[in-house]
């Protein structure tokens, strides 16, 4: 897509006014003054993201889906939260947030940020006119955000990687499985990997396991391997982000050490009765000790309280890939598996609980 011209960034269409969100006035939302024509008195006190408190707006006529996502990770950023201070001390959180609010905030979102406007990643500015878009463009909204890791792997930006079968061969877009109701739920979770898989591979896929399902391996690993184990391929790892105050300019930037492709599977750590699997796939995470030491010293104390080698799911599934070729594709093979060679030593105590120390054996030919 081109990017938008300024003026196309902020016009709004005549579509809008015949929608039933262009019924309402302009003050309604935004406030200032309508009784004037004058351009800086109609602006005073004008609020120009009105969906910051969305109980005032959006909630007058979309109260239940306000309630309930204030809480989602969307919004909250949670999850962040909880594995920030998980390694830190009560102490610190000061300094935490007062980098959290120059480096994170702004990676949250509100209602308008999906439904009316894109993000500066992608240019900025209004979607349609004003207009309200019910369903959000993938690519101006959803990979907008998620587009160094999701978006590339899920439309196979890597090179020699293949997209997501999904998206080549389904054309199916990020709300046909993260559908609205769990964009917006609030189910109290702190972490994405909380509470049950919504969605799971066998929301669709509910033949996998079952007795009448032709392809055994479902059966034989069924509980013991996440689906991503046997059917992703390649994703993006990251190392080292570091995050600080420019001092030419002033603004906050970060700068991550290397980015590069893995595949390894790695044992759970977040073991449950909706995510049971004794492995899964592991990506590496960018923080280290010192990510935050712009704000202050050892502001991350307790680093190995939580590993850096985590799990995830990524979004490039495949069929048919090298490790489901036959079983020893994957037992005997050290290459796809964590282990502790894989892992800089000074990283080997926050991922003790991921390494995998025995390789499962190979399988004797029938």
């Amino acid at each position: 897509m081109a990017p938008l011209e300024p003026w196309e960034k902020v016009i709004i269409g005549e579509g809008f006014f015949t929608n039933v969100h262009g019924q309402t006035t302009c003050v309604a939302c935004h406030a200032g003054d309508s009784s004037t024509i004058e351009k800086d008195a109609a602006h005073e006190g004008m609020i120009a993201a009105p969906d910051a408190d969305p109980q005032r707006t959006c909630g007058n006529c979309h109260n239940e889906i306000v309630a309930t996502s204030a809480d989602s990770l969307h919004i909250s950023q949670a999850g962040y939260f909880q594995t920030m201070y998980s390694r830190s001390l009560p102490e610190n959180h000061e300094a935490l947030n007062e980098m959290f609010g120059n480096h994170c905030q702004s990676c949250h979102t509100t209602c308008g940020d999906c439904h009316i406007s894109q993000p500066d990643s992608v240019g900025g500015g209004l979607l349609d006119g004003h207009e309200y878009v019910k369903t959000p463009p993938m690519t101006r909204t959803c990979t907008a955000c998620h587009g160094s890791r999701v978006g590339n792997e899920y439309m196979g930006k890597n090179e020699g990687i293949p997209g997501d079968v999904h998206f080549r061969q389904g054309r199916m877009n990020c709300v046909a499985c993260h559908d609205g109701a769990s964009m917006h739920d609030s189910e109290g979770n702190n972490h994405r990997y909380e509470g049950a898989q919504s969605p799971s591979c066998e929301s669709c896929h509910e033949q996998v396991g079952r007795a009448t399902d032709t392809i055994v391996q479902h059966q034989i690993h069924q509980g013991a391997l996440s689906c991503q184990v046997c059917h992703s391929v390649s994703y993006t790892s990251c190392d080292s982000c570091h995050v600080a105050i420019s001092e030419s300019t002033g603004n906050p930037f970060f700068r991550t050490a290397a980015t590069y492709l893995t595949f390894f599977i790695g044992r759970n750590t977040r073991q449950t009765t909706a995510r049971p699997y004794e492995y899964v796939t592991v990506r590496h995470i960018p923080v280290d000790p010192e990510s935050y030491a712009y704000y202050g010293e050892d502001l991350l104390p307790n680093f190995n309280l939580l590993p850096n080698w985590a799990y995830t799911t990524a979004h490039n599934i495949q069929r048919n890939t090298p490790q489901n070729e036959s079983c020893n594709s994957c037992h005997g093979n050290a290459e796809i598996f964590l282990t502790a060679d894989k892992v800089k030593p000074e990283e080997l105590e926050a991922n003790r609980n991921v390494i995998v120390e025995t390789i499962p054996g190979v399988i004797p030919e029938q």
